[in-house]
């Protein structure tokens, strides 16, 4: 069965505890979740964790759980797998769709075990994005499945790691997965709002970006007692809380039938415009900076000048502020032009 077979109407939603603990605990959320009209049921049974001595999933005993909650609900069943043996335990047992962690999906050496065990097999497969943001990356690990002959690939939006100190677990990063979709438009995109938010008063808001920029699905993690959970407790919903919050959520259409599209085109028409004016402003500062390189060169100065760079970071946070912009926006367009201001004076400076 391929992915709209199996889920039917968007958006596709797949919920069930991030672990499964005990048979209860897995059979009790597995019968809830479908009493509220969950199709497909996600538990892990192996899991990946960061240092060892913490919970690493009940293993293949897992496996015939899940069969039992197919058997009691219906429900189809999705599991994450790390390598072929993995992949081939999880086939015999019957699990309907497998998804690719994100330690796994950076790790090309594992992506190959794991396309190599699945090769002839057309199981349903979803991949994380890498920990890092590197789409070429997450491109990597698709094509290796492909190669190996799988033609029923989704992905999962997870977020990204980051150094900083975040309001999230992972920084979300949307803008992976808006380039995965204009490289690969074939491809379905599920979001997990879960490993992105890491709390689940974070869930909603996360949820409704997603499906805002038209995501397929979302991939949720619930249990029967969250607060309990032996594993991303503060992250996990009640089947009950996860049923209120997704009929909360607003899911829209991308050519709404009673929608003005002479209007929606007229302001695209003006975004244009200033689009094309800011491609002309960038091109002429990157003269400037040209300028400023031989200058460098000519009075052999470091390219760097912190003090500057420190001091114009503070005008452009203070223009932020009094036209009530985003800081976070600013800093990202002024930090990507002085980077590339910079590679161009280190170039004029290395020329011989």
């Amino acid at each position: 069965m391929d992915f709209k077979e199996i889920f039917g109407d968007k958006p596709w939603i797949i919920a069930g505890p991030c672990s499964a603990e005990t048979l209860d605990q897995t059979l009790d959320t597995a019968k809830q979740l479908a009493a509220n009209g969950i199709k497909v049921f996600r538990a892990g049974i192996w899991k990946p964790r960061t240092r060892p001595g913490n919970f690493e999933g009940v293993g293949e005993i897992g496996l015939e759980w899940l069969r039992q909650v197919k058997k009691e609900t219906g429900m189809f069943t999705a599991v994450e797998v790390a390598n072929s043996k993995h992949v081939w335990d999880a086939i015999r047992g019957g699990v309907d769709i497998l998804w690719i962690g994100a330690r796994s999906s950076a790790n090309p050496f594992v992506m190959q075990e794991i396309a190599d065990g699945l090769r002839g097999c057309n199981i349903p497969v979803l991949v994380k994005n890498p920990v890092n943001p590197d789409v070429e990356l997450w491109l990597g690990a698709i094509e290796r499945l492909e190669a190996a002959g799988l033609t029923n690939i989704g992905v999962i939006h997870r977020g990204f790691s980051s150094y900083e100190k975040i309001l999230y677990r992972n920084a979300p990063i949307w803008q992976m997965p808006i380039e995965l979709r204009r490289r690969r438009p074939d491809l379905p995109i599920i979001c997990d709002p879960s490993h992105i938010a890491g709390k689940r008063e974070y869930l909603k808001e996360i949820s409704q970006k997603a499906l805002d920029l038209n995501v397929d699905g979302l991939m949720i993690e619930s249990h029967c007692n969250p607060d309990k959970a032996w594993s991303d407790a503060k992250q996990q919903l009640t089947p009950d809380a996860l049923k209120q919050m997704l009929s909360e959520l607003v899911v829209r259409k991308v050519n709404p039938e009673n929608a003005s599209m002479e209007t929606l085109n007229e302001l695209r028409f003006k975004i244009d415009a200033i689009d094309n004016e800011l491609i002309a402003l960038l091109k002429k500062r990157m003269g400037i900076s040209e300028k400023i390189g031989e200058y460098k060169k000519a009075n052999n100065m470091t390219v760097l000048q912190q003090q500057r760079w420190d001091s114009l970071l503070e005008k452009y946070y203070k223009a932020a502020d009094e036209n009530n912009l985003d800081k976070k926006m600013i800093n990202m367009i002024f930090k990507a032009i002085h980077q590339a201001s910079i590679n161009i004076q280190t170039e004029i400076l290395n020329q011989k």
